[in-house]
């Protein structure tokens, strides 16, 4: 099993591991500042390809440093305040965009909202939904998981597992911090 794929993040479990700044890559070229580890990259921009999802679903948010993510954190602060933040937004040093595995997504809409981008449950957004796991990923923070993950729905957030893991964590309904623990068990 892959830990850096598998690697749990959140304000429990720091970040551990990040990528090197050879592998990542932007995820299309239509968003070259927006970067990826290699594989999530790659296996985004197949995705988006297979839908030809480029022109209605726009990537708002990849990989981030820790002093882009300090930044994000404090103007949040700044112009929602603390509750609101902690709801939506990571801690630094606890953000899974600062291992490259994270994307955020947005419907191609006029001013799409940086921390909370509208990304509807219907059309070609629900379709990237349902093939999601075929290509390791998971949404990340679905509803009803609040108390599990620490955050907040978001139904614009994925996260890459890779597979099988995103299609078993799906299919069963599960978030990455549930699996952990049945996969952690098994062994056992």
């Amino acid at each position: 099993m892959n830990t850096f794929y598998l690697q749990l993040v959140n304000a429990d479990n720091p970040v551990r591991m990040v990528p090197e700044s050879d592998a990542l890559l932007p995820a299309h070229p239509s968003c070259p500042d927006i970067l990826l580890e290699r594989r999530a990259a790659l296996a985004l921009g197949a995705l988006l390809t297979r839908l030809r999802a480029f022109r209605s679903i726009v990537l708002v948010s990849g990989m981030r440093t820790m002093a882009e993510q300090q930044a994000i954190w404090d103007s949040s602060m700044k112009e929602h305040g603390e509750d609101y933040t902690r709801k939506f937004v990571a801690l630094p040093g606890c953000s899974e965009h600062q291992t490259g595995l994270a994307v955020d997504l947005a419907e191609n809409r006029p001013d799409i909202d940086f921390i909370c981008p509208k990304f509807p449950d219907t059309g070609i957004f629900r379709e990237f939904r349902l093939l999601a796991p075929d290509y390791g990923f998971i949404q990340r923070y679905p509803a009803g998981k609040e108390t599990v993950t620490g955050i907040a729905w978001e139904p614009w957030h994925f996260r890459y597992v890779g597979a099988p893991h995103a299609r078993i964590i799906t299919e069963q309904g599960l978030v990455l911090e549930e699996y952990l623990r049945l996969v952690e068990k098994a062994a056992s």
